[in-house]
């Protein structure tokens, strides 16, 4: 599993354990954690490999002996995608080619793959089937990742892979480590009086609570064999920023003066709608157990608990 310490990694690891198999994790530990692993750690079956993705001969040798790959790494930082294009080029779309070809040499053939809503652009179907015509792409993080998408695809149909490619909304709960709720949660700990808010607070967003999305990555595995799935996956409801905010504020006990930074976007590549059709994926039987509100409160709960995460996010 590459990105096997980050945040949505390291519960998959977790399960994967849980549920009988051997896993391995690939992570430099750049933006994953080690203290995510602490229990993985105590499994005979897990063995963490810290190494870069782009390390194509430490990815090769790490591949060999396994059945599958999940492929979570990834540069996640969608807001400041513009300042930093070629991150988004290196450790999502060549990374992506890096992982195929390393499964090509070591004759592993299927992937599980999570891509994103954020593929969808700002699209004028709600909620967004994966059917959906692609508009104009409208942040570097959602082409590369589509860009991703269609290398695995054609891998699919060149060398005989199998891919399952999850395209999430945004994910919230235990060990979150960058997103709105914890650009809220440090602004409020640092001044409690008043807050920023990029864009309007008016942006509509659907969440979804990370151990909802393990038990939708593992479906993957149960999967009749496809050239190439797709599936999307989040919440059959949303929220406004706004509302988010409020719930964090209720928790921290606090009630700020709000600052707007104006505009329906908080910054390029921001959709001001996110909502996906997940009927594809409810079809298999699949059901989120948490509603929003309840994955931001938990997520407060972890980052209030765990102030280190806040510091080093």
């Amino acid at each position: 599993m590459t990105g096997g310490a980050g945040f949505i990694g390291s519960h998959l690891v977790e399960r994967l354990l849980d549920g009988g198999h051997q896993v391995t994790a690939y992570d430099n530990l750049a933006t994953g954690h080690a203290a995510f692993l602490a229990r993985a750690r105590e499994h005979p079956g897990f063995r963490l490999v810290e190494a870069d993705v782009l390390d194509a001969e430490r990815l090769r040798a790490a591949l060999a002996g396994h059945d599958v790959v999940f492929h979570l790494a990834a540069n996640a930082d969608v807001r400041h995608g513009a300042e930093h294009p070629r991150r988004d080029l290196q450790q999502n779309t060549l990374a992506t080619f890096g992982v195929l070809e390393a499964m090509r040499a070591a004759g592993v053939r299927r992937l599980v793959f999570t891509s994103t809503g954020s593929v969808y652009g700002e699209p004028s179907v709600f909620p967004t089937p994966e059917s959906c015509p692609f508009p104009l792409q409208t942040s570097l993080y959602g082409a590369s990742k589509l860009a991703g998408e269609g290398l695995i695809a054609a891998y699919c149909a060149g060398f005989g892979f199998e891919g399952v490619i999850f395209r999430l909304v945004s994910i919230l709960g235990e060990r979150y480590s960058h997103g709105h709720v914890v650009d809220f949660v440090k602004k409020l700990r640092a001044d409690p009086r008043q807050i920023e808010v990029l864009g309007d607070g008016r942006q509509r967003k659907s969440y979804l609570y990370v151990n909802d999305l393990i038990s939708a990555l593992l479906l993957a595995l149960g999967l009749t064999p496809e050239p190439v799935s797709v599936f999307n996956v989040g919440s059959d409801e949303y929220c406004t920023i706004d509302q988010s905010l409020s719930w964090i504020c209720e928790r921290l006990g606090t009630e700020p003066r709000r600052h707007y930074t104006g505009g329906p976007r908080g910054w390029i590549g921001d959709s001001p709608f996110i909502f996906l059709d997940c009927s594809r994926l409810r079809a298999l039987g699949w059901r989120p157990r948490f509603g929003i509100r309840d994955s931001v409160l938990r997520t407060v709960d972890y980052l209030e608990a765990n102030p280190w995460l806040l510091e080093r996010s």
